[in-house]
């Protein structure tokens, strides 16, 4: 039977309607999460705690997705499954909040999401073998000046490991975005997979920490890391990513974390009290126009006309 193409349109425009909603509800919630996360070294929250409510709230949700088929479900490739635990479970999670605990918000928001399209171009290059045009390869190249922009205005005697732990951050994310669209899995199993792997990881660093670190925080602030870290950055932006990469495509989704750097420096002002300096501030906006170029959503023809515009309405 022969559908008008026209029949079709709502669906398609419908699909990616959800998906630029699941992209913008991800990319506010991760740059809440650099927020909530060195807010949480500001309170002096341990890690182990802190990972485990960031994985232990999601892995009890979804508990009845992730034993429907078992820590090893059948049909993946187990390999992809240890890249994905280690791309955005409690390694990936180890590495940047150890280095949240020293990098500013806003220069955290573009070390970790301004190198995170560079990270996967390289992967894909080296993996799937896919090439890049001029365009991308120029957001790759605004992207690394940001990164240095950033690294002239911190203190690199404060912060200078941080500032290395936070582009490896990029990497694993990186790897779990690829290892993630070859699993076969649904948003909500790698979710939950990814979860309970985690939490059972941090379990040893709880043991050793004991209860003493939470009866010092005040309940007000623990309630929130609950919700930040367990609710939100553990479980619905975990699905919301998923689904986005789904129905807009991977390079697509990546174009919408161009927001998280400069939503960061926006939520740390009042929330961590954190007011970027002027090469930090440079270094956001470099980060965001090199996150849509390096995506292939933004192109020279694009900028052009804004600039022509730009400069006609000025003119009249």
């Amino acid at each position: 039977m022969f559908i008008p193409a026209s029949q079709h349109a709502p669906d398609r425009n419908m699909t990616i309607a959800k998906g630029v909603a699941c992209a913008l509800v991800t990319v506010t919630i991760w740059a809440q999460w650099i927020v909530s996360t060195r807010y949480a070294a500001a309170v002096h929250l341990p890690l182990g705690w802190l990972g485990l409510i960031r994985y232990g709230v999601p892995a009890l949700v979804l508990a009845p997705f992730w034993l429907r088929g078992g820590l090893l479900p059948k049909g993946v490739d187990r390999r992809l499954l240890i890249v994905m635990v280690a791309g955005c479970g409690a390694p990936f999670f180890a590495v940047v909040s150890n280095a949240l605990q020293k990098a500013p918000a806003a220069s955290a928001g573009v070390l970790l999401m301004g190198v995170l399209p560079l990270a996967t171009a390289i992967l894909s290059r080296l993996i799937l073998k896919e090439t890049f045009g001029a365009v991308r390869l120029a957001g790759f190249g605004l992207s690394l000046v940001a990164v240095a922009l950033i690294g002239l205005a911190i203190d690199l005697s404060v912060a200078g490991g941080a500032l290395l732990l936070l582009p490896l951050g990029a990497m694993l994310w990186a790897g779990y975005t690829l290892a993630f669209r070859r699993s076969g899995l649904t948003p909500v199993h790698a979710t939950g997979l990814i979860s309970v792997w985690s939490a059972l990881l941090f379990v040893p660093l709880v043991v050793f920490d004991g209860f003493a670190p939470l009866t010092a925080i005040d309940p007000g602030a623990l309630g929130w890391q609950m919700v930040a870290q367990g609710v939100l950055s553990g479980l619905v932006a975990l699905v919301t990513y998923g689904i986005a990469v789904r129905r807009l495509g991977s390079s697509n989704t990546a174009a919408f974390g161009a927001l998280a750097p400069a939503l960061a420096a926006l939520m740390a002002i009042p929330a961590l009290g954190e007011m970027p300096d002027l090469a930090t501030s440079v270094g956001v906006a470099l980060a965001v126009m090199g996150v849509l170029l390096a995506s292939g959503v933004v192109g020279f023809g694009w900028i052009g006309r804004k600039v022509a515009w730009a400069i006609g309405g000025r003119a009249t």
